[in-house]
């Protein structure tokens, strides 16, 4: 059980530091239309957007450790940024999105496509990196 809070943890903290810290660059860099750390209340609970996505990304952290934990080295790293740029993307683009009344995938927006998986094959990445830091190998 201590492993999932870990997870959940590091998912949540990668979120914040690895996937909001890209998505600064990348806006900073003139290739994203909006800056990272969004304030803005979320309903239903009008918590801050950035608060909000952490949340989700510590749910995503518990699944990717479950996918990757038993992956060493190198494998272990791919597969962290395969499937956490894989599985959190795709829910996004084909299910949030379209119960948020917009379109699927944005349109099919190749820019909101690649940096969706870019940035979340970093926070898998992160995932991966701060499970190790508690001392999970």
């Amino acid at each position: 059980m201590l492993v999932h809070v870990k997870a959940f943890v590091a998912g949540f903290v990668s979120t914040l530091l690895f996937h909001q810290g890209l998505l600064q660059l990348l806006y900073v860099g003139g290739a994203f239309p909006r800056a990272a750390w969004s304030l803005a209340p979320v309903p239903p609970l009008g918590v801050p957007a950035v608060i909000s996505l952490a949340f989700w990304g510590g749910l995503w952290g518990v699944v990717l450790w479950l996918i990757v934990r038993k992956h060493v080295g190198a494998r272990r790293w791919g597969w962290a940024a395969l499937w956490g740029a894989l599985l959190p993307s795709a829910v996004a683009l084909f299910l949030v999105m379209p119960v948020k009344g917009m379109q699927v995938a944005g349109g099919f927006d190749p820019k909101l496509i690649v940096g969706a998986l870019l940035l979340n094959a970093v926070w898998g990445l992160g995932v991966v990196l701060l499970m190790r830091l508690t001392g999970h190998r």
